[in-house]
């Protein structure tokens, strides 16, 4: 594994929260963090950043995209900091005027406090973080208005949900039959191109063979476009497990009350499973990952397995 420069730290955080990655500019005094994990873990981020700063402010706060896993710390770092928050930039007319409809927090039955930016990232945008020099890269697929950070002197990849060691996020644009899959091969091509040495990835431990993630990451999108109901289904499974990862346990009929009442569900299931009851796929899909042992099931009760 390649050592990480010591300006640099990772905060490996799960599935809940994403990794938190902070930049410290000894030289300069600059702090800045990519990513601020979920709402339920704001406090945690903020005690694990204060750790680290070690009584000095937290200047900059970047978004690689604005999933509620990578935002919802956004309010509680402002409110203490006030640090200058930059947001991809396709995003920003939905942030100003918080419009739940271009926001994906309520269609993903997700929380995500207010929160405000500062600043824009466009790909090829340029930024110094940690006294060193990185290049704003767009990474649509996972979320079209995403975009990732590379440093080309380190070859280090920041890469939110467009490449993990093993895969990457849910392709969202697809389960409303928008263009995702050829997007994500878009982006896999380019962060190819890039001659990354070292990935940050949004989930999981930082990893050096960024070939060999390439390489599964192609397997697994070519899996997925060869019938979209896989990356559907794959969907519903990732969403009714975070909302067991913010809950821990569940009665039944709440997290079924849940499902009925998030809209992306809703589309997903009359997009792809017309014929399917949403009760009917709610069952498919606790039995699926009960048997992968994501969760377990007690009586009337849904518990998280971790």
């Amino acid at each position: 594994m390649s050592a990480l420069p010591p300006a640099l730290r990772v905060f490996e955080r799960g599935w809940l929260s994403a990794n938190n990655v902070l930049c410290i500019d000894d030289e300069t005094g600059d702090t800045a963090l990519v990513d601020s994990g979920y709402l339920t873990h704001a406090a945690q981020t903020e005690a694990l950043v204060a750790a680290a700063l070690d009584g000095r402010p937290l200047r900059r706060l970047i978004n690689t995209h604005l999933h509620s896993d990578h935002c919802g710390g956004n309010a509680a770092l402002q409110a203490r900091w006030q640090p200058q928050t930059s947001i991809p930039a396709a995003e920003a007319v939905a942030v100003a005027a918080w419009d739940d409809g271009l926001l994906s927090f309520q269609a993903t039955g997700q929380q995500c406090r207010r929160f405000t930016f500062d600043a824009l990232l466009h790909d090829g945008d340029r930024l110094r973080l940690g006294g060193i020099d990185w290049q704003v890269v767009a990474a649509p697929g996972h979320d079209p208005h995403a975009v990732m950070l590379f440093a080309p002197v380190p070859r280090i990849l920041i890469s939110g949900d467009a490449l993990w060691e093993n895969g990457f996020g849910v392709i969202f644009p697809e389960l409303d039959g928008e263009s995702g899959f050829a997007e994500q091969a878009a982006v896999l091509a380019r962060i190819d191109a890039l001659d990354a040495r070292t990935v940050i990835p949004g989930h999981g431990r930082v990893f050096d063979d960024v070939a060999g993630a390439i390489a599964r990451a192609r397997g697994r999108l070519a899996h997925l476009r060869g019938d979209p109901l896989r990356n559907a289904t794959h969907a519903v499974k990732v969403l009714v497990k975070f909302k067991l990862l913010e809950q821990q346990s569940m009665p039944r009929a709440a997290l079924l009350a849940w499902m009925r009442g998030t809209s992306l569900m809703q589309r997903i299931q009359a997009r792809f499973m017309p014929d399917t009851p949403l009760e009917a796929v709610f069952d498919q899909t606790l039995r699926g990952l009960a048997g992968v042992g994501a969760l377990t099931l007690d009586g009337d009760a849904v518990h998280n397995r971790d």
